[in-house]
Protein backbone atom coordinates (compact mmCIF):
# COMPACT_ATOMS: atom_id res chain seq x y z
CA UNK A 1 0.00 0.00 0.00
CA UNK A 2 0.99 3.66 -0.20
CA UNK A 3 0.46 6.77 1.90
CA UNK A 4 0.84 10.44 1.09
CA UNK A 5 2.02 12.89 3.73
CA UNK A 6 -0.74 15.31 2.70
CA UNK A 7 -3.44 12.59 3.14
CA UNK A 8 -2.73 11.57 6.72
CA UNK A 9 -4.25 8.24 7.68
CA UNK A 10 -5.44 7.31 4.19
CA UNK A 11 -4.01 4.14 2.66
CA UNK A 12 -3.97 3.76 -1.10
CA UNK A 13 -4.05 0.16 -2.32
CA UNK A 14 -4.86 0.89 -5.96
CA UNK A 15 -1.86 2.40 -7.71
CA UNK A 16 -4.11 4.00 -10.34
CA UNK A 17 -5.46 6.05 -7.43
CA UNK A 18 -1.88 6.86 -6.40
CA UNK A 19 -1.20 8.21 -9.90
CA UNK A 20 -4.42 10.23 -9.83
CA UNK A 21 -3.54 11.68 -6.41
CA UNK A 22 -0.06 12.67 -7.63
CA UNK A 23 -1.65 14.48 -10.58
CA UNK A 24 -4.26 16.16 -8.37
CA UNK A 25 -1.70 17.29 -5.77
CA UNK A 26 0.59 18.58 -8.52
CA UNK A 27 -2.28 20.70 -9.85
CA UNK A 28 -3.09 21.92 -6.31
CA UNK A 29 0.53 23.00 -5.77
CA UNK A 30 1.39 24.37 -9.22
CA UNK A 31 -1.95 25.21 -10.77
CA UNK A 32 -3.10 23.84 -14.09
CA UNK A 33 -0.57 25.83 -16.14
CA UNK A 34 2.08 23.09 -16.20
CA UNK A 35 4.14 25.07 -13.69
CA UNK A 36 6.78 23.62 -11.39
CA UNK A 37 7.36 23.85 -7.67
CA UNK A 38 10.21 22.87 -5.35
CA UNK A 39 7.58 21.65 -2.85
CA UNK A 40 7.82 17.84 -2.82
CA UNK A 41 4.91 15.43 -2.89
CA UNK A 42 5.81 12.87 -0.24
CA UNK A 43 4.70 9.32 -1.02
CA UNK A 44 5.66 6.33 1.07
CA UNK A 45 5.29 2.84 -0.41
CA UNK A 46 5.03 -0.11 1.98
CA UNK A 47 5.90 -3.57 0.70
CA UNK A 48 8.27 -6.39 1.54
CA UNK A 49 9.39 -6.16 -2.10
CA UNK A 50 10.67 -2.55 -2.22
CA UNK A 51 13.93 -1.06 -1.04
CA UNK A 52 14.12 1.55 1.69
CA UNK A 53 15.23 4.59 -0.28
CA UNK A 54 14.25 8.13 -1.11
CA UNK A 55 13.45 8.79 -4.75
CA UNK A 56 13.08 12.35 -5.99
CA UNK A 57 11.33 12.58 -9.35
CA UNK A 58 12.38 15.90 -10.85
CA UNK A 59 10.71 17.59 -13.82
CA UNK A 60 12.03 16.85 -17.27
CA UNK A 61 14.31 19.39 -18.87
CA UNK A 62 12.49 21.63 -21.29
CA UNK A 63 13.53 24.27 -23.80
CA UNK A 64 10.29 26.09 -24.60
CA UNK A 65 7.55 27.34 -22.28
CA UNK A 66 4.09 25.96 -23.07
CA UNK A 67 0.70 27.31 -22.06
CA UNK A 68 0.95 29.68 -19.12
CA UNK A 69 4.44 28.59 -18.10
CA UNK A 70 6.83 31.44 -17.34
CA UNK A 71 9.27 32.32 -20.15
CA UNK A 72 12.23 31.32 -17.95
CA UNK A 73 10.89 27.81 -17.25
CA UNK A 74 14.08 26.25 -18.68
CA UNK A 75 16.21 28.08 -16.09
CA UNK A 76 13.77 27.38 -13.25
CA UNK A 77 13.89 23.65 -13.98
CA UNK A 78 17.67 23.60 -14.33
CA UNK A 79 18.08 25.47 -11.02
CA UNK A 80 15.74 23.02 -9.28
CA UNK A 81 17.56 20.01 -10.73
CA UNK A 82 20.93 21.41 -9.66
CA UNK A 83 19.63 21.94 -6.09
CA UNK A 84 19.07 18.21 -5.77
CA UNK A 85 21.78 16.55 -7.86
CA UNK A 86 24.67 18.51 -6.34
CA UNK A 87 24.06 16.89 -2.94
CA UNK A 88 26.93 14.64 -1.88
CA UNK A 89 24.68 11.65 -1.14
CA UNK A 90 22.76 11.90 -4.43
CA UNK A 91 22.79 9.10 -6.98
CA UNK A 92 21.82 10.57 -10.35
CA UNK A 93 19.61 8.56 -12.70
CA UNK A 94 19.64 10.53 -15.96
CA UNK A 95 16.74 9.35 -18.11
CA UNK A 96 16.90 9.74 -21.89
CA UNK A 97 14.33 8.43 -24.39
CA UNK A 98 15.52 5.35 -26.27
CA UNK A 99 14.91 7.04 -29.63
CA UNK A 100 17.24 9.95 -28.77
CA UNK A 101 20.94 10.06 -29.60
CA UNK A 102 22.82 10.03 -26.28
CA UNK A 103 25.11 12.75 -27.65
CA UNK A 104 22.07 15.07 -27.55
CA UNK A 105 20.92 14.18 -24.02
CA UNK A 106 20.50 17.24 -21.79
CA UNK A 107 20.10 14.94 -18.77
CA UNK A 108 23.48 13.29 -19.38
CA UNK A 109 25.12 16.66 -19.99
CA UNK A 110 23.94 18.03 -16.64
CA UNK A 111 24.83 14.78 -14.84
CA UNK A 112 28.37 14.95 -16.25
CA UNK A 113 28.71 18.58 -15.14
CA UNK A 114 27.99 17.51 -11.57
CA UNK A 115 29.77 14.13 -11.65
CA UNK A 116 32.31 13.91 -14.49
CA UNK A 117 33.10 10.27 -13.70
Amino acid sequence: YAEFLHCKGRKFVDFDEVRQEIEAETDRITGSNKGISPIPINLRVYSPHVLNLTLIDLPGMTKVAVGDQPPDIEHQIRDMIMQFITRESCLILAVTPANTDLANSDALKVAKEVDPQ
